[in-house]
């Protein structure tokens, strides 16, 4: 997601303390939004066919949303869900309405006949309303209403958190993405708008507007689905593959801005290159890949990535690194989410930290392919410093709440740690490119699928490594003392950490000599030889750690 992370540090404490404020107190408005009950768990959706109305005087929208299904137990009732300020005119299923009732931004649909374990349905949601505007997108979701340089209408919409169902009716629930969907979009015949997936011939009407077709071929996270509307004008190119399958490359760009696009958007096959390599081909292959302008500053919008860095290296211009890296930022870290988010999806919101660190982690990928792994570890480590280790990297489950915003920076140093320990890069790519390309492409995990994937792979016992940095807040401590004893040190260590029977292996140098210890949390001895104790020094350039030497005994 575009909550991006050179800010994290401007507001990670009072994240943090929203967090602590909220944790606790969850209402029924947040367990119907983020719980599974058996109205949701009772029916498989298979598509959405949404057809919207774009009011762009009134700032408004109209329209229609086809669900189909697959019933997977008997039931009456299902749920699905629409933000309280938008107005459902009907409902209906074979020409038949459908009697429903609201609670807060929950719908519950009701049919008349009973429908049956493994029957195909569909029933259609007919709304219209004035839609959250987005006050500081993306961070602040909802619809941005502006203009662009030369006073043309330009819109978007990012909902990531908040929830796509402040828009449009659908089923929020992460756990549960459609296998496909079309999208159609009414804006006037000045304008133009892109959406997600790959576009079909556009209608032109008598009365001024053209509606838009696309269509997505793959499962979809509802987030994802987006629509930007303005006088846009279409670059195209092709990425070339290993297997020499070609990909359609489309950047739809300001009309004022097509030379600068032309020029800044020649980073994007590099960048494609980098990714096949060690995460597998492009997943959305056959819808395509693009980058959309926007007004706000980016979002992983999949196969339509919204892209607002104004044709700036790093973040809005700012090295995020500090080491003169002059890559942008938004196109890095928004396709790496294509991968990690978008086909590599978590069940629920409360491990965001699967789609945010993985993808953080994809930055120091790129890094690594285009330059070198030990610039690639001065990237890692370049903003460790605003990590505030306040808050776990998890979120609680069923209620809609994601974890702390350390998931970004925390969690890619967490990933690179965990390269270290496990200390067999062609292991470790394995693995990963595993995750990504195979084993987890297009379906929805959570912290446990994680775990287990990583263990098995790595044949080591990884979960209170994952239970420490992602559970918890605080940073496992190593804790050493060096104590002289003729020509030689005893060097006494161990573990501090919250898990019980936590143990990670850790790289110390002595004399500039790596040696890996295997520490746990039982008081550890051994026999060092050393000039002086500032001879002796903790690798936490690989392994992200706290430090406490103690007073020797």
């Amino acid at each position: 997601m575009a909550r991006l992370i050179l800010l994290i540090s401007l507001f990670s404490a009072a994240a943090s303390s929203v967090y602590a404020q909220t944790s606790e107190h969850y209402s029924r408005a947040d367990s119907l939004r983020g719980g599974q009950r058996k109205e949701r768990s009772c029916y498989d959706l298979q598509s959405y066919d949404l057809s919207l109305n774009i009011d762009t005087l009134n700032k408004a929208i109209s329209g229609k949303n086809i669900f189909s299904f697959i019933a997977i137990e008997d039931f009456h009732t299902l749920q699905i869900d629409l933000f309280e300020n938008m107005e459902i005119s009907r409902i209906e299923s074979d020409q038949q309405a459908l009697s429903f009732r609201r609670e807060y931004n929950a719908v519950f649909i009701h049919f008349p006949q009973q429908i049956k374990k493994g029957t195909p349905g569909s029933f259609t949601v007919f709304f219209s309303g004035k839609p959250h505007i987005a006050r500081n997108p993306p961070w602040d979701g909802g619809f941005s209403w502006t203009h662009d340089d030369e006073g043309k209408t330009w819109i978007a919409v990012s909902c990531q958190g908040i929830g796509a169902s402040l828009w449009w009716p659908c089923k929020e629930d992460l756990s549960d993405e459609p296998v496909s969907m079309q999208i159609h979009c009414n804006v006037p015949s000045s304008l133009r708008c892109v959406a997600n997936g790959k576009e079909d011939p556009p209608q032109v009407l008598s009365n001024g507007t053209t509606t838009y077709n696309w269509r997505v071929s793959y499962p979809i996270n509802n987030y994802n689905v987006s629509v930007n509307i303005g006088d846009y004008y279409h670059l195209h190119d092709h990425y070339e593959a290993l297997d020499g399958d070609t990909l359609a490359l489309d950047y739809y760009v300001l009309s004022y801005n097509v030379q600068k696009a032309k020029r800044h958007f020649t980073q994007v096959k590099p960048m494609m290159a980098c990714y096949e390599k060690y995460l597998g081909k492009y997943p959305f292959w056959d819808d395509g890949y693009a980058l959309v302008e926007t007004p706000y500053l980016g979002m992983e919008h999949q196969s339509a990535i919204a892209y607002g860095n104004r044709y700036k290296t790093g973040y809005s211009g700012m090295d995020r690194s500090g080491i003169q890296l002059s890559f942008d930022y938004i196109i890095v870290h928004e396709t790496g989410h294509e991968w990690w988010g978008n086909s590599v999806s978590a069940k629920d919101l409360a491990d965001m930290w699967i789609h945010e660190s993985f993808c953080t982690y994809s930055e120091a990928i790129y890094v690594e392919c285009m330059y070198n792994y030990d610039t690639a570890m001065v990237y890692v480590n370049a903003l460790r410093n605003t990590v505030s280790n306040s808050s776990p990297m998890i979120g609680a489950y069923g209620v809609n709440q994601e974890g702390h915003s350390d998931m970004y920076l925390k969690g890619m140093l967490f990933l690179n740690t965990l390269r270290h320990v496990i200390n067999d890069d062609h292991q470790w790519w394995s693995m990963i490119k595993t995750m990504s390309d195979t084993t987890f492409k297009f379906r929805n995990v959570d912290y446990s699928d994680v775990v287990r994937f990583f263990n098995e792979k790595s044949g080591k016992n990884l979960s209170p490594i994952f239970e420490q940095y992602v559970k918890y807040a605080s940073l496992p401590a190593f804790e050493y003392s060096l104590t002289k004893r003729g020509n030689s040190y005893k060097l006494r260590y161990r573990w501090k950490a919250d898990v019980s029977g936590f143990n990670m292996p850790l790289d110390v140098f002595i004399l500039k000599k790596k040696l890996r210890l295997f520490p746990n949390q039982k008081w550890k001895t051994k026999k060092i030889v050393l000039s002086t104790p500032d001879d002796f020094m903790v690798d936490r350039t690989h392994f992200y750690i706290a430090e406490k030497k103690i007073k020797a005994h």
